[in-house]
């Protein structure tokens, strides 16, 4: 599989391959990994057989040890160790990806970063999508991992549709969950604004006739079908693209914080609709990957998200990024 990445300075890259490298060959901790990355603007382009696959930066943003503590379920001391061995000046880097398939014969989105729905830092999914050479209105389908405000704030600008010949597609429990009243009106006050991002962001597809549903296991377009990975939210859903007996599995947001949820699957976030699903969830599916040696690409993994699952001598995972070739 060959790479190709652009705006990535090459003293970085150096830190990177060296940070790579061990962990390859020596399974440290993935963390390490993530710990030493660029500030995730750009995109990277790989080959998987005959489908291009680009990884897109939404950006990333910084956020103190103790407040991503906060968020994770577990024993917080043991947490807050395992950060601090990725980040050890204790500021933590939450990143965005997106992802462009080209087939061939279709350009499909998955997932759309934060848009104007974001923090200052996020939201460049869409100017990185045109430094790649492509147009919002070239996208023919975007397909959703699930509904959560990172994922779906860039199909919109204010009513608008960023991608104006797309058809938007998301899982039919998914659309279920977000999309109805009843739903959104039983959610603590906090929850609603997921709600109403979710409804914001995919109405003006509905009204112009471009939302679609989908069942889990359907193949959507060639070469590439839907894989459920359900308990993040109630229809977080995975794509799988094969092509010349390789695959890539992009699966949303399976894990959130790599220093912590690759060596403990177990551990769930704050973000979670269902904490044990998503974490039976994530064992299965990080167990699964590592069996079949698949390519990953993940929404919350530091740019591009994309690379290998091995296990650990300690029963864990770690992760192991592709190789990303410097270029000034």
């Amino acid at each position: 599989m060959n790479t190709f990445c652009d705006r990535m300075p090459s003293k970085l890259h150096t830190i990177f391959f060296t940070i790579a490298f061990l962990l390859y060959t020596v399974m440290f901790n993935a963390a390490a990994w993530a710990g030493e990355q660029t500030d995730g603007k750009g995109y990277c382009r790989m080959m998987v057989g005959d489908v291009e696959v680009i990884a897109l930066s939404d950006g990333t943003n910084k956020r103190l040890l103790d407040q991503q503590v906060q968020l994770l379920q577990g024993d917080r001391e043991k947490l807050k160790e395992m950060l601090v061995r990725a980040y050890p000046d204790e500021q933590m880097e939450s990143t965005v990806n997106a992802y462009l398939i080209n087939t061939g014969s279709k350009l499909v989105l998955i997932d759309t970063g934060n848009g104007e729905m974001g923090s200052p830092s996020m939201g460049n999914v869409l100017n990185n999508l045109r430094a790649a050479g492509y147009k919002p209105e070239q996208i023919e389908e975007v397909y959703l991992t699930h509904m959560h405000g990172d994922h779906v704030g860039g199909l919109v600008s204010g009513s608008e549709r960023v991608f104006p010949n797309a058809t938007v597609y998301a899982n039919q429990r998914e659309a279920d969950y977000w999309l109805g009243d009843s739903n959104r009106n039983e959610a603590p006050a906090d929850v609603r604004r997921t709600f109403q991002a979710a409804k914001t962001a995919i109405t003006p597809y509905m009204i112009a006739g471009k939302f679609k549903t989908f069942d889990e296991k359907d193949l959507l377009s060639s070469g590439i079908r839907a894989r459920a990975l359900f308990g993040h939210t109630p229809g977080h859903t995975g794509y799988v693209i094969e092509s010349k007996g390789n695959t890539l599995v992009l699966c949303g947001d399976i894990v959130h914080v790599a220093a912590v949820q690759f060596e403990d699957p177990s551990v769930a976030i704050s973000y979670d609709s269902d904490k044990a699903e998503a974490a039976k969830t994530r064992q299965q599916f990080l167990a699964e990957a590592a069996e079949n040696n698949w390519l990953i690409g993940d929404d919350h993994i530091a740019f591009p998200g994309m690379g290998y699952v091995q296990i650990n001598d300690d029963g864990g995972y770690v992760f192991v990024p592709t190789d990303i070739p410097a270029v000034d």
